[in-house]
């Protein structure tokens, strides 16, 4: 390598915390009240007047979160449910623990969103419900979906892992729709540590959801142990042990004021990878469908041009891990892992747009305290690596 890659490993990803979040950490820790009480109670009012929905149920995390709304439907042995093959893993698990049978339609080739025009053909009588999947905060194309769904009577449950602060057509994801799932983990816009919500409209789905994710008790520990509460208690249905800490709400109440300016960074970003990168021809650049949103950019994943690069997506992930920078591979086409070939008979050539993603796909560092100079590090290193000026 002729250039010097001698300074820092530069991570794909780092969250943001900020001294006030911190503080409220402490300030959790040394009130003696750790676990689900009255920060998660905060924070949830605080995600409803975010998201504008009659609901926020917070919980362990967004898998638990898609666990939960499947979990509420009572899916029977033979039931489906759509969804894309380009997406982490827990949205088919979800479907298979819940005894649901995921059915996959191919991807858009530019934007990686499940492609909509191929959903009808996929309904059958066993047809539950569409999960579509906001990928990378990009939102799917919603109108078309739902009015498939209202042709079928079908649920819509949204895996917005995503997607928090993302738009579709002016109105916010989480504002509108059936069912949307947030992710909280360390690497999305915002964070709690480990976390995610359920937001809703449906009432008795919200009913469901909070009964779910407390072992099925009629009321929470902290309604329970307070001055006020009794330790009497019924449990109406088996529920999962799914709530989330106050000491990550904590973190969470502050993430979530700070979003709005997370995003604002990291569409900067993202745009001037579109543009510091424009015309390479060892890459192929995440397209912007037509229709009106506001990208949350929690990923910039460009695909590898295996052919005019000269190295294929592993190959370059190495290359710049030689380099001191890190990327991520998000993700897999989740249909060539073992299990769903071998549990539902899926097959290499079954999605050929996923499949090609799959194989090209790179998350180059993408975070909000990320520098302008943290950005031409990763330029040229890319530059370095495919033998041509930055």
């Amino acid at each position: 390598m002729p250039m010097n890659f001698s300074e820092e490993f530069l991570p794909f990803s780092r969250p943001t915390i900020s001294r006030e979040a911190i503080n409220e950490v402490t300030a959790c820790l040394e009130s003696g009240w750790i676990t689900t009480g009255p920060r998660v109670k905060q924070f949830e009012d605080d995600l409803k007047t975010y998201l504008s929905a009659p609901h926020a149920l917070a919980l362990s995390s967004a898998t638990a979160g898609l666990h939960l709304v499947l979990a509420t439907m009572k899916l029977e042995p033979g039931d489906e449910v759509i969804t894309t093959p380009m997406t982490f893993a827990a949205t088919l698990n979800t479907i298979a623990l819940t005894g649901g049978k995921p059915v996959l339609v191919d991807v858009e080739p530019g934007t990686y969103n499940m492609d909509v025009t191929k959903i009808e053909q996929a309904v059958t009588k066993r047809t539950r419900a569409i999960m579509p999947v906001h990928f990378a905060g990009l939102p799917v194309d919603l109108d078309p979906l739902y009015a498939i769904a209202k042709k079928h009577n079908l649920r819509v449950i949204e895996d917005a892992a995503h997607a928090i602060g993302t738009e579709y057509k002016g109105k916010r994801i989480g504002s509108f729709g059936d069912v949307q799932v947030f992710s909280f983990h360390p690497n999305k816009n915002m964070t709690t540590g480990e976390g995610g919500c359920v937001a809703t409209r449906d009432d008795k789905m919200a009913d469901d959801v909070a009964l779910l994710r407390f072992h099925g008790m009629d009321r929470e520990a902290w309604n329970r142990f307070g001055k006020k509460g009794s330790q009497h208690y019924e449990i109406i249905a088996p529920g999962y042990k799914y709530n989330m800490m106050d000491m990550q709400a904590a973190l969470g109440l502050h993430q979530l004021r700070a979003l709005d300016g997370f995003i604002k960074r990291r569409t900067v970003l993202a745009l001037q990878y579109q543009s510091l990168l424009a015309g390479w021809g060892q890459l192929f650049l995440p397209a912007a469908p037509s229709y009106s949103h506001l990208h949350a950019w929690h990923l910039y994943t460009p695909l590898i041009n295996t052919e005019a690069a000269g190295v294929d997506r592993d190959a370059f992930m190495l290359g710049l891990k030689e380099r001191n920078i890190g990327t991520g591979l998000h993700y897999r086409a989740v249909h060539l892992y073992p299990y769903y070939r071998e549990h539902y008979g899926f097959k290499r050539g079954d999605f050929p747009n996923a499949e090609s993603i799959s194989d090209r796909i790179v998350s180059l560092p993408l975070f909000p305290t990320m520098t302008d100079a943290d950005q031409l590090r990763v330029i040229a290193a890319m530059a370095d690596l495919f033998g041509r000026k930055a």
